[in-house]
């Protein structure tokens, strides 16, 4: 039986699980070509909410690829690049948008949950439920019903 996959969220649990005990989480994980050759981007946050240095993308790509080589996940060669949040880093958590109030937020609904596809500030949090200020009015969604990511850069670290 073959277990290599391209499966994202395969290599995704692959990688969290290498990343989180030296704590840091695993936002995503994505595939792009470059020519020919294959790239598996991982894009992680630091549990304790602390600024994303060089040494802990060192770490965390330390960590994950000695797992990848372990595993050996995918048939055919890549590359295993680590990156920080960024800019415009994925809110998939209620603690994500929490740290971003007041930011405006790029959201849309997950296909079946909805038909949200709007930019706007995100007011408040409560429990797993965001309330954006759109269109002059609160407008409030569950985070398992929706993609989103920051559609501003912060002044600041959050």
């Amino acid at each position: 039986m073959n277990n290599k996959t391209n499966n994202n969220s395969v290599l995704f649990d692959l990688a969290d699980g290498a990343v989180r005990p030296l704590g840091f989480e695993v936002l995503e994980v994505t595939q792009q070509r470059e020519g020919r050759d294959l790239i598996v981007l991982v894009r992680i946050d630091r549990l304790d909410e602390q600024p994303v240095t060089m040494d802990d993308l060192t770490a965390a790509s330390r960590a994950a690829e000695a797992e990848f080589d372990r595993v050996d996940p995918i048939e055919e060669e890549y590359r295993l690049e680590f990156e920080s949040p960024g800019g415009k880093r994925p809110l998939l958590r209620a603690r994500h948008f929490e740290r971003m109030i007041g930011l405006k937020a790029k959201v849309r609904s997950l296909p079946g949950r909805g038909e949200h596809n709007f930019t706007a500030p995100i007011k408040a949090v409560e429990g797993d439920t965001v309330t954006f200020e759109h269109g002059g009015e609160d407008l409030s969604v569950n985070v398992a019903d929706i993609q989103a990511s920051l559609a501003e850069f912060p002044d600041r670290h959050r």
